[in-house]
């Protein structure tokens, strides 16, 4: 257990404001635990001059997949293309497990999301079994992402430091009566109370070395600065997000002075870049990171991002000469992890060599809709860590009775890909299960459903057989349905802020008696055009009642329209209307895209 924890848990008050009001006279002592030293020699002027290899193991949004995703990473094989399947807790324990025993000197980061939007197995659960996994394999630090707050911040507090207090809906200690909490310390420097402290320690600073030949690394952890419109309202009353970039530029004097010689950011907010895996050129970079990397402190040394989902190691010089910081994403669902060594001269206190890899955590063979696939000897493979395997094992079987019962059937599988207008058959068909459940009780004429709320492919089973698991990996959320009124101009408005982001696609989703087109060609207000509803055109002045989760409602995913509303009601769990929705319709087949048109180019 990190030192940071033991401490934290030995004061009175939580995390944040024990680390906040303490941190001026007690970090100088408390962070002098000491590593193994390998030193490896360098060269100066000529002269030997001596350095600290140091190996940092990062991942971000491992999402509480314990077991294999069922997902794979694509590399160059000598006939073509060969997909690596990746993935699974005991697979990820092993690769890890192999990446310490190079080093003494290391540590393991997350860049947030461990948790939230989780598979069944951990999600019925609270996600207490991805803790305690994440015990096993030794986790050092995690920035806390925005989907650590799904649940409300008291629950990721019971998730920092155990117990079984009851926060949700759901019961915790279902498996585990004892439930012990994280060994690792969640960081959250940009997570800020009314009364200033963080919800969580802001940093902290890890060791490496003996006696005088000592480096300390020091870990800034942040979400990002709009989790408030990505999360329900409720669960981060009385907390609020501070700019990225200045908040760790604030904290960088207080690290250097606390004998910090390395500085990274661990920041659940990342990019997109057009480079296939293993290509470190950053070439297509783009992204909410960019403007804050251009923010940062310069001598900042890496950035260990997450958010997008994507896999990206690079030098950022390229693209900023004068922010020349490593920068790495490790994907998700912990199908790879990064491998950082940097090397720290003695003399100068400065990182004098840097190199990272994401490595793919190859797993188990599995079927998938477009065929079979299994293991190659292109990418090392591991065997799954016997007490992460047995933990995986043991809450696997406590789900199967709910996993496993059969809801209903469809005609093939139905894909949450998106076409060019960004529309999507699984989302359609959401969105019809949220208007079929909220039409006679509240009254709803149409639906939205959003899109980062469909998180995984409806794929059925033998026969078309669909599972309550299968449903669960898509909403996985247990977001309350609502219904509520607006002017036909305020859903004008609604449909027009899709495209009010630059360089943002957030599509609404919508029931089948809906239609639309845009243009993102046309200016802001002109952009929508052909809004029908039961085929009668949209009367701007008109009311209407719209269904949709509780976290649209609330304004989420940036839609502040949804907050200007009247009449509301309260419905149904979106999980209980798509089960319903399956049972009434039985057989289901995946809607046929043209609710939504693209008149301009698509990209």
């Amino acid at each position: 257990m990190n030192i940071v924890t033991d401490w934290n848990r030995s004061m009175d008050s939580s995390p944040g404001t024990r680390l906040h009001r303490a941190l001026p006279a007690l970090l100088p002592a408390l962070f002098l635990g000491l590593a193994g030293c390998a030193t490896t020699d360098g060269v100066r002027g000529g002269a030997p001059t001596k350095a600290i290899a140091i190996k940092i193991i990062a991942f971000n949004d491992f999402h509480g997949h314990l077991a294999p995703p069922r997902q794979s990473i694509t590399l160059n094989g000598p006939n073509g293309p060969v997909r690596v399947p990746a993935g699974g807790a005991a697979y990820f324990a092993s690769a890890i497990a192999q990446l310490k025993a190079q080093n003494p000197n290391h540590i393991v980061v997350s860049a947030g999301d461990m948790t939230g939007a989780s598979p069944l197995s951990s999600s019925l659960f609270l996600d207490e079994p991805t803790i305690a996994a994440m015990n096993l394999i030794g986790v050092d630090y995690n920035a806390a992402g925005n989907h650590e707050f799904d649940r409300g911040q008291n629950e990721l507090l019971r998730l920092q430091n155990g117990g079984c207090a009851k926060f949700t809906t759901r019961a915790p200690c279902q498996v585990d009566t004892a439930f012990p909490g994280a060994h690792f310390q969640y960081l959250a420097a940009n997570t800020v109370r009314q009364d200033g402290t963080t919800l969580f320690a802001p940093y902290g600073i890890k060791t490496f070395g003996t006696g005088r030949k000592v480096v300390r690394v020091g870990f800034i952890g942040m979400t990002l600065k709009g989790t408030a419109d990505i999360v329900a309202k409720a669960g981060i009353a009385g907390i609020h997000f501070t700019d990225e970039a200045a908040t760790a530029n604030a904290l960088i004097p207080q690290l250097r002075a606390q004998g910090a010689d390395v500085i990274a950011i661990l920041i659940h907010q990342g990019g997109n870049v057009t480079a296939p895996h293993g290509d470190q050129s950053c070439a297509g970079l783009t992204g909410d990171i960019l403007p804050i990397l251009d923010a940062l402190d310069p001598s900042v040394d890496l950035v260990i991002s997450g958010h997008t989902h994507k896999d990206y190691v690079c030098d950022y010089g390229r693209v900023n000469p004068s922010r020349p910081f490593l920068l790495t994403s490790a994907g998700q669902y912990g199908t790879l992890v990064t491998d950082i060594d940097i090397s720290v001269n003695l003399r100068t206190r400065h990182v004098v060599s840097k190199r990272a890899e994401n490595r793919i955590v190859q797993g188990a063979a599995y079927e998938s809709a477009s065929g079979r696939v299994d293991l190659t000897d292109l990418s090392p493979r591991y065997a799954p860590e016997p007490d992460v395997a047995a933990l995986v094992a043991r809450y696997a079987k406590a789900s199967e009775t709910f996993a496993q019962r059969v809801v209903g059937h469809v005609t093939g599988p139905i894909s949450r890909t998106p076409n060019d207008a960004g529309e999507q058959p699984l989302g359609d068909l959401i969105a019809d299960a949220q208007l079929a459940a909220l039409r006679t009780t509240g009254g709803a004429q149409l639906a939205f459903m959003n899109q980062g709320g469909v998180r995984a492919e409806l794929l059925p089973g033998e026969g078309g057989v669909v599972t309550f698991g299968a449903l669960y990996a898509i909403q996985p959320f247990g977001n309350v349905l609502t219904v509520k009124s607006f002017t036909g101009q305020q859903l004008y408005d609604l449909l027009d802020q899709q495209f009010s982001t630059p360089g943002t696609l957030r599509i609404l989703l919508p029931s089948a008696n809906v239609r639309y087109s845009y243009d993102r060609s046309k200016p802001e207000g002109a952009r929508i055009s052909a809004f029908t509803i039961d085929g009668a055109p949209v009367d701007r002045a008109a009311s209407y009642r719209v269904g949709m989760s509780q976290f649209l409602g609330d304004g989420g995913d940036g839609f502040a329209i949804l907050r200007q509303s009247t009449d509301a009601y309260v419905g149904p769990v979106d999980l209980e209307a798509l089960e319903g929705y399956f049972a009434a319709s039985d057989p289901l087949a995946a809607p046929t895209p043209g609710r939504i048109h693209r008149l301009d180019v698509a990209p």
